[in-house]
């Protein structure tokens, strides 16, 4: 029996963010748009997802407000994916997760380190830098290869 999409019979908000976020699909993209993608065609280069899931994807967003539409060009009319402020506010729980599957299900190291821009250090659970101490959030950090790459 498939589970359904929505949980309005459910008074949690586990629950009702997942009716939002809770797609390996929308991940992906919250993912590529904190690396710096921000078009269309680069999502799916870096995805390899359909083009009908990724509008699919892109549209729920923006209609949720995690992210937003900004036209780059004119002629033809093209836009950008931006991420907004309610989606940069997921940044927690994506590097949360991100650290949780490098413990759990990178045998050979992490693939990625999230790195202290300006810095030799990395992110700690915590949300600092390893090295200097400092609070980091996204806009301090880059990711690099790791060991698992």
């Amino acid at each position: 029996m498939a589970l359904p999409r929505t949980y309005e019979s459910q008074n949690c908000s586990i629950a009702r963010a997942l009716e939002v976020v809770g797609d390996r699909w929308t991940l992906l993209v919250i993912r590529s748009a904190f690396e710096g993608v921000r078009r269309f065609d680069d999502f799916q280069d870096a995805l390899g997802v359909a083009r009908n899931v990724l509008t699919d994807r892109l549209t729920r967003l923006c209609d949720e407000g995690i992210m937003r539409r900004v036209p780059y060009q004119e002629r033809p009319e093209r836009h950008e994916y931006r991420l907004t402020r309610k989606g940069v506010e997921l940044w927690p729980a994506m590097m949360t997760l991100l650290m949780w599957g490098d413990r759990h299900y990178a045998p050979d190291g992490p693939p990625m380190i999230v790195g202290h821009r300006g810095c030799s250090g990395s992110l700690t659970a915590g949300f600092t830098c390893d090295s200097c101490g400092a609070v980091l959030g996204p806009a301090d950090v880059d990711p690099r290869p790791g060991p698992g790459a």
